[in-house]
């Protein structure tokens, strides 16, 4: 009988078993890092940028706007004194919705459109 040795082959493979279990369950943990945290990451990059870009976009026309107000008031002379102080307020209000309009323009006729054209042409 001590020449099969069932005892000691028996441990070997099962330990080699549970060592192949582990590589895989290893090899499957790190795809499902690779394939969901790298995605994530790179989503939260363009995220980050995409905010940050805006805000500043959005505080640099606010500053635009001012600076074109304070030109109409302070440069046009006397043609918007006395009852016309309304006039330049009205002024940059329109080009503030000119601009409004013209980004939610480029929005909708930009890269969603494209996006949207794929999308309904692989249905």
């Amino acid at each position: 009988m001590a020449r099969f040795r069932f005892g000691r082959s028996a441990s070997s493979s099962d330990g080699r078993l549970r060592q192949s279990g582990s590589d895989a369950l290893q090899l499957v943990l790190d795809y499902l890092k690779q394939e969901t945290l790298t995605p994530l990451k790179g989503l939260g990059r363009f995220l980050l940028f995409g905010i940050v870009g805006s805000i500043l976009l959005c505080c640099g026309l606010v500053l635009l706007l001012v600076a074109l107000l304070r030109v109409l008031q302070e440069e046009t002379g006397s043609f918007f004194s006395g009852t016309m102080t309304w006039a330049p307020y009205v002024i940059v209000g329109g080009a503030a919705v000119v601009l409004m309009a013209f980004a939610a323009w480029r929005i909708a006729r930009g890269p969603a459109r494209r996006r949207r054209r794929r999308a309904d042409a692989g249905r």
